[in-house]
């Protein structure tokens, strides 16, 4: 199952898909989470140290790795879209509590439509990540809407959207959801974060379709509380846990049918 977690920037996307990884994990699953935002903070909501996390350097970053794969070089101007990538998760990935986590980082200088050799590298690994029946790929990936433009995100199971209770944010839904289609994506749900109460919860039930609505993420200082400290939210907030368990669930049931 690979799932890309999108929304707009502070909505909670990357508390989110870290927590959906940690639970997995859990379950003894093999879960892959790739980091393909240029603010890169998916490793600290898993649990990592900083001091590990400073010794990344992103996939779209390792010029002499891309280089070498697509045959690209400041005298060669062409360069293969089908690099060998299969060896790169295990070669490069950093594992903490039980999850492998890959920095994949974006291509900065592209706009939609982009064809240059890191955006090949970036595209090619996260389609290639082939896998058996029982593993995850979770992507956090990078606030607004370029990704998709730029077609990084194609072969995906899922697309999972995650919202406030505002109109902006169902905005970025309905673009998301209008994009994914044009991908071939036909997944895409919706998960409503700092939810502050029971208005709130009408406003999204008002404005998402049941159907694609997985449920709501509280407001939680005990989130707000890791995020300061660089911890997990997954150590800190039993609440936030279940909640997101309960997501879980209703992601598993789509996944099967």
């Amino acid at each position: 199952m690979k799932i890309a977690v999108t929304g707009k920037g502070g909505v909670g996307k990357t508390t989110f898909a870290a927590t959906l990884a940690r639970l997995y994990a859990a379950e003894g699953k093999s879960v892959l989470a790739a980091d393909v935002d240029p603010d890169a903070n998916l490793g600290l909501a898993l649990g990592f140290e900083e001091d590990t996390l400073d010794s990344i350097v992103p996939i779209s970053k390792m010029r002499k790795l891309v280089e070498e794969r697509t045959g690209a070089s400041p005298d060669n101007k062409f360069f293969r879209i089908n690099p060998k990538v299969d060896d790169i998760p295990d070669a490069y990935a950093k594992t903490c509590n039980g999850v492998k986590l890959l920095t994949m980082g974006t291509v900065e200088t592209g706009g939609g439509g982009c064809v240059c050799p890191e955006h090949v590298m970036l595209k090619r690994i996260i389609n290639h990540l082939v896998l058996r029946s029982d593993d995850v790929v979770i992507l956090d990936m990078e606030a607004g809407l370029e990704h998709l433009g730029r077609g990084t995100t194609e072969g995906m199971d899922q697309f999972i959207v995650v919202i406030e209770p505002g109109a902006r944010s169902v905005q970025t839904y309905k673009n998301v959801k209008r994009l994914a289609h044009d991908l071939g994506v036909s997944k895409v749900s919706v998960v409503a974060n700092k939810v502050r109460g029971a208005e709130d919860e009408e406003f999204v039930k008002a404005k998402i379709p049941a159907e694609d609505l997985l449920g709501f993420i509280h407001y939680n200082e005990e989130v707000i509380d890791a995020d300061r400290q660089g911890k997990s939210p997954y150590d800190f907030s039993d609440k936030a846990v279940t909640e997101i368990k309960e997501i879980k669930e209703k992601i598993d049931q789509i996944s099967i049918i």
